[in-house]
């Protein structure tokens, strides 16, 4: 690609040195730019983009998705309750994997969410139809896991909670 096309704006000042930057010691990570195959990797002479790498950015997305979505802290907020509302009414193995798997899907969901706004933002500054209907469709995405991980919560919650009254 000429002139650096389809990548990411060179590392602010400071991040000169990408294994420095990350805390690296020996082999870089190099996060400054978009690795799409392993074959992007090998061409420009950093060879296969490091696992532990790969790890680093998929924990940054969702750092990133932390800090900037409040319903994200909202959604742990009512994950660390269901929790606590397991370990008190001592729900069944079926039932925690049912919470486990609700708590999973509706952060995935957040975080898909947030790259679809991201990506929506960047590619559409102006407002547009289209880039509305993405985001609204990302948005419903995570009220969708939303509202099935509330019928969980019901389902395994309530019948307990009733035998208690």
């Amino acid at each position: 690609m000429a002139g650096g096309e389809g990548r990411h704006p060179a590392p602010s000042a400071g991040a000169e040195n990408p294994a420095a930057a990350s805390g690296e010691s020996g082999r870089s990570c190099r996060c400054d730019h978009v690795v799409r195959t392993a074959a992007d990797s090998r061409t420009d002479g950093t060879g296969r983009f490091p696992l532990l790498c790969a790890f680093r950015c998929a924990a940054r997305g969702i750092g990133y998705s932390f800090v900037s979505q409040r319903n994200l802290k909202i959604q742990l907020a009512c994950a660390l309750a269901a929790v606590a509302a397991g370990l008190v009414l001592q729900i069944s193995r079926a039932e925690w994997l049912a919470i486990v798997a609700a708590i999973t899907l509706v952060a995935t969901a957040e975080v898909v969410n947030t790259a679809v706004e991201s990506v929506t933002d960047l590619a559409s500054p102006a407002w547009h139809p289209l880039a509305r209907a993405a985001k609204d469709a990302g948005a419903g995405a995570v009220l969708l896991a939303s509202a099935g991980a509330a019928v969980i919560g019901l389902i395994v919650f309530l019948p307990p909670l009733l035998h208690l009254l």
